[in-house]
């Protein structure tokens, strides 16, 4: 008996003419019960990697198990224990939140008392047990969020994929969902937690794998990314732009990690970079680039993307 419940093993995906794979040779476990994070910005390739965990894309290499179950080739075995939840709304806003829980609920094979147990018990999940019999059009966005959500337990999944659940919700859906997805998998569901909001995956996930541009980048929990790789970054703009000089005299200071040029403005990464910030100004002063701003990002997942990968976090 594993306590593993997914597993990829270099998992790639690359589309049929383009110059890069979505997805390279990525390779991570994660436990069962566990929520993890899937990190990232629009473009990282965490969709096709769900879309992939999911059998809905054929892997280009590598290859990943579910609960055991080979992905590209024991499909149906896969399929029966995971719960996909899209980026996009899979619901009709013609119907009844319950009307749309009944026809999915039919897709996976369930009926007649059995299907009306498990509707009455998804729509307990997501807080709307009151308004089933409402059209969904005339939901709030983070409700039909939760209608979408919804519609990826009906079958008790051992597996739940969410893809970005909270993009345009309001902020009381937003913790409806999140605290929903703690107390699921305290319950023992798996998740896999799809998203760019940093402030999410330091909530509710044990760990994190921040991806860009199709490949893993680091992997562990919050707190040790953050200790690892977060320190805290100065931007630091300039009308006269940052020359090399600058930034090899930045890079010389005592307790400084690096400095690199962001558009107008330096990015000085330190563990402590406002105990260094006096001397950062007197190598600007030195340089002649008058400073025309200031911002400091505390430590915190972001940073740590900053520092992985050179660009803030991208919508």
């Amino acid at each position: 008996m594993t306590d593993t419940a997914i597993e990829l093993t270099r998992l790639a995906k690359t589309y049929p003419g383009a110059s890069s794979p979505a997805v390279a040779e990525i390779s991570f476990t994660v436990g069962k019960g566990e929520v993890f994070g899937l990190l990232g910005p629009n473009g990282a390739g965490k969709t096709t990697t769900l879309s992939m965990l999911a059998c809905l894309l054929p892997p280009s290499g590598g290859g990943a198990r579910i609960a055991g179950f080979d992905v590209a080739v024991e499909t149906r075995q896969v399929k029966r224990r995971v719960g996909l939840v899209p980026q996009e709304l899979a619901v009709y806003p013609a119907l009844s939140a319950r009307d749309n829980l009944r026809f999915f609920g039919r897709l996976y094979g369930l009926w007649g008392a059995a299907l009306a147990a498990r509707v009455d018990e998804a729509l307990e999940r997501v807080g709307l047990a009151d308004r089933g019999k409402d059209r969904v059009e005339t939901f709030s966005g983070g409700m039909k969020r939760r209608v979408n959500i919804a519609a990826g337990l009906l079958h008790r999944p051992e597996v739940l994929l969410l893809d970005e659940p909270t993009v345009g919700v309001d902020p009381q859906s937003r913790n409806f969902i999140l605290d929903g997805i703690a107390r699921l998998a305290a319950d023992g569901l798996t998740v896999v937690y799809s998203t760019h909001y940093m402030e999410e995956a330091e909530r509710i996930c044990s760990r994190v794998a921040i991806v860009d541009q199709g490949r893993l980048l680091a992997l562990d929990t919050p707190a040790a990314l953050v200790a690892a790789f977060g320190g805290g970054v100065l931007s630091v703009g300039t009308e006269a732009g940052a020359t090399e000089a600058l930034l090899e005299s930045l890079r010389r200071l005592p307790d400084v990690t690096d400095a690199v040029r962001r558009d107008d403005a330096v990015a000085v990464r330190a563990p402590q970079p406002l105990r260094v910030l006096p001397r950062i100004l007197e190598a600007f002063a030195a340089a002649g680039a008058p400073v025309t701003r200031l911002e400091y990002a505390r430590p915190s997942l972001e940073t740590v993307f900053l520092t992985l990968t050179g660009n803030r976090l991208r919508d």
